[in-house]
């Protein structure tokens, strides 16, 4: 573990650092701090490194930046419509953080946080978090574990783990940003592939306004790879919020199976996301404009792209989707598992 000496994290500790390294050589760094993803440093075939990751220059920076960049998110991850929902006989009223509705937890979700180290070792971090009852409006003392783990195959793995004494919905999320190109440039010259059939229609809050969509005939029909500006931007539901930024319900049951492909512009790296989550939110980066930046100062927008596996959003308020219960209950187990491989090509 590296410790940086510069400066304190908001609770005067400081801030924590641990680095994860492979046979092959990959280099992959995390900080306690919203047990955020900061760095995944990959080995090319012509001996360069390149980093996969957007990212701050130092610790501090992340604190003043809204894109969530590297960082764990929840009790809810993606949007709550009005910052309300209801279950078990009740109606509770969370805290707001964009607009009337509720983004990636609320204004202290976890990203805010700082995750306690369990253990560590060469190639595997793990987190804990505990979330009081009535945290940011939500019921239940929710325990969360998070595990990082490092493969020698150039996969991340992240496994999540949660319990809670009263029903909850709960969905946990990593919100990185990848860029696979050397020098970073407009990530929607990437190529992506996504494993879905249908997608969910936001409206320019991001908050669902309509039947799940199937992406056959649309801009959203990434079932075979194509460059993300192939056809950016040429519907109503994308304009809406200005690029992708939308959760795509995955086809895939069978975890060994990629749930997405994205391909760098050059073609010598690309990203296979594998989960058991029943959803991907993709992301085009639209608002990453002014972000603080590893190396240039501010990012620009679309100069990454998010891959985030997940239930779909406001799900709490739409049983009626085709996928699993997102309410976690006393004696059960939230359990789910997102595997980035990224191979040089």
């Amino acid at each position: 573990m590296l410790t940086e000496p510069t400066s304190r994290a908001p609770d005067g500790q400081p801030w924590h650092i641990t680095t994860l390294r492979n046979a092959g050589g990959m280099v992959a760094t995390f900080m306690s701090w919203g047990a955020t993803w900061l760095s995944a440093r990959v080995p090319m075939k012509d001996g360069t490194v390149r980093e996969a990751l957007l990212g701050c220059a130092t610790p501090a920076d992340y604190l003043h930046q809204t894109a969530y960049l590297g960082a764990t998110v929840g009790r809810y991850a993606n949007r709550i419509a009005h910052s309300t929902f209801s279950g078990e006989g009740k109606t509770w009223q969370v805290a707001a953080n964009q607009g009337p509705h509720q983004l990636h937890g609320g204004p202290e979700g976890f990203s805010s946080r700082r995750w306690q180290i369990v253990r560590q070792a060469e190639h595997e971090v793990e987190y804990q978090l505990d979330s009081p009852d009535g945290d940011q409006g939500y019921p239940g003392n929710l325990l969360v574990t998070l595990l990082y783990r490092l493969e020698d195959d150039n996969t991340l793995t992240i496994q999540y783990h949660a319990t809670t004494d009263k029903a909850c919905p709960v969905n946990l999320t990593n919100h990185a940003y990848f860029n696979l190109d050397a020098r970073h440039g407009d990530a929607r010259d990437h190529k992506l592939q996504l494993n879905a059939e249908r997608y969910l229609p936001v409206d320019s809050e991001g908050i669902p306004n309509a039947d799940l969509k199937a992406v056959a005939g649309t801009s959203f029909d990434f079932r075979q790879p194509k460059t993300v500006a192939a056809e950016f931007l040429q519907d109503d539901d994308q304009r809406a919020v200005k690029g992708y930024d939308h959760a795509f319900l995955l086809n895939t049951e069978d975890e060994s199976q990629p749930a997405a492909e994205l391909w760098s512009a050059d073609g010598q790296l690309q990203l296979s996301v594998f989960t058991s989550a029943p959803a991907l939110q993709f992301y085009s980066g639209n608002y990453l404009q002014g972000t603080p930046a590893r190396e240039q100062g501010v990012y620009n927008a679309f100069q990454g792209i998010a891959l985030e596996s997940e239930f779909l959003p406001d799900s709490p308020n739409h049983p009626e989707w085709p996928q699993p219960d997102c309410w976690l209950k006393p004696g059960e187990s939230y359990q789910s598992i997102t595997r980035y491989r990224l191979t040089a090509v």
